[in-house]
C-alpha cells in the first residue's frame, strides 16, 4: 500500500512538472507572449459581434505577428516540428486580415478571418506544449 501512495505521488508530480514545464516555455517568448494580448483582446469581443477591437487593431496584431517571426525561438521549441510554419501562417494570416479590414469587408469575412488565426494562434500553443514531437 505504501509503494502505491509513493507510485501516485510520484505520477502526479511529474504530470504537475511537465504541465508548468509546458507552460514555462511559452512564458519565454515574450513575443507570442505580447501577440496573444492583441489576439485575446480583439477576438473574444468579436465572438460577441463587437469587431471594433480588431478593425482598429489589425495593423498592430499584424506588427506582434511579424515581432514574433522575428524573435528567437526558444531553444527548447526550435526543433519542435511545424512550429515555423505555424508561426509564419499567422503573419501571412495577419496581414491578410489587416487588408481585409482597410479594404472594408464584410463583417462576416473579418470575424471569419480572425477566427481562423485565432486557430493558428493555438495551434502554435499546441505544438509548443507537445512533448518528443521534433523534425
Amino acid at each position: 500500500m505504501k509503494s502505491l501512495k509513493i507510485s501516485l505521488l510520484l505520477a502526479l508530480a511529474v504530470f504537475i512538472s511537465s504541465s508548468v514545464s509546458a507552460q514555462f516555455k511559452l512564458a519565454q517568448w515574450p513575443a507570442l507572449k505580447t501577440f496573444h494580448g492583441v489576439m485575446s483582446e480583439t477576438f473574444h469581443p468579436s465572438e460577441e459581434g463587437k469587431l471594433e477591437p480588431i478593425k482598429t487593431r489589425s495593423t498592430e496584431m499584424y506588427e506582434k505577428a511579424v515581432a514574433v517571426s522575428k524573435s528567437a525561438i526558444p531553444d527548447e521549441l526550435k526543433s519542435k516540428k511545424g512550429i515555423k510554419e505555424a508561426v509564419a501562417e499567422l503573419v501571412k494570416g495577419t496581414k491578410e486580415l489587416d487588408a481585409l479590414i482597410k479594404a472594408k469587408s464584410s463583417d462576416e469575412v473579418i470575424k471569419t478571418k480572425l477566427a481562423g488565426l485565432h486557430d493558428t494562434f493555438h495551434k502554435i500553443i499546441e505544438t509548443c506544449n507537445k512533448e518528443d514531437e521534433k523534425h
